[in-house]
């Protein structure tokens, strides 16, 4: 497991930011190589750099947009290469749309699609031949607790979350008997770039919803080596996955409407 074998290899997509970078450095702290996987080349590098220095770890990058087929083939053909196998894989790349279906382009919702869905397949699709021959390795597939639920009415993004977890669950099943562990890390408003990014506001914002990315790491490092299937931080957020996942979904709509009607949102 991570804190176990300080020289593995960990493959980390999204690296240069939020839950990405808080994995990348936590493993560099545990002593694991890197290949750190993102758009920004230059922030990559400036980031490899920093952790290599810091932790006296080899780090590697590629420079790759995952939503598109040549950067999803690059990363894939260092997943399968077998002189430097990748112990552990960490899918945190990820993209949300603060749009409703109706006021989207088909381009952006093919974006979001192949980026937090179709990536995150075809990465673990690579990675787990060599991982079940050896016998030895785990995936993290980054999710949200919004996966678990239709909480905002006409956004896709917890389409694409909920489309995770079912994935990460049903192969985890089948290849725990090769004695491998893939896990979905369900998180909810963690204090990152992602809201800016999306163009989604967060001002006047409760403290108390917001998670530490590097706490939310931990935790998933945690239950990772305990075996489980679903990671979700914090007792809070337990009680809210909880609470989407056996509430009646005729009432959970109900709610979910009524909360973007009363923010103006369509």
């Amino acid at each position: 497991m991570p804190d176990q074998d300080p020289r593995r290899v960990a493959l980390i997509t999204g690296a240069t930011s939020g839950l990405g970078a808080a994995f990348a450095r936590r493993l560099a702290a545990q002593r694991w190589d890197l290949v750190l996987v993102a758009r920004d080349r230059e922030r990559l590098t400036a980031s490899g750099a920093e952790l290599s220095a810091r932790h006296g770890v080899a780090v590697s990058v590629i420079a790759a947009d995952l939503a598109t087929e040549s950067g999803c083939a690059a990363v894939e053909a260092r997943l399968r290469d077998a002189a430097a196998p990748v112990e552990l894989l960490v899918n945190s790349a990820g993209i949300g749309l603060n749009k409703a279906f109706l006021r989207s382009t088909l381009e952006d919702e093919t974006r979001i699609l192949r980026l937090n869905a179709e990536a995150v397949m075809r990465l673990t699709f690579a990675v787990l031949p060599q991982m079940t021959e050896r016998r030895s390795g785990s995936v993290i597939n980054v999710s949200s607790v919004a996966g678990f639920g239709v909480t905002a009415p006409g956004s896709t993004y917890t389409a694409t979350k909920a489309y995770v977890i079912n994935f990460s669950e049903s192969v985890a099943q089948s290849v725990r008997r090769h004695g491998i562990r893939v896990l979905a890390l369900c998180p909810g408003f963690v204090r990152t770039e992602f809201h800016r990014r999306a163009g989604i506001p967060t001002a006047g914002s409760p403290g108390w919803i917001w998670l530490d990315a590097d706490s939310v790491v931990d935790g998933a490092l945690s239950d990772l080596r305990k075996g489980r299937y679903v990671s979700v931080p914090t007792l809070r957020y337990k009680v809210a996955a909880t609470a989407l996942r056996h509430t009646p979904h005729a009432l959970v709509r109900r709610f979910s409407e009524a909360g973007n009607r009363a923010v103006g949102r369509r």
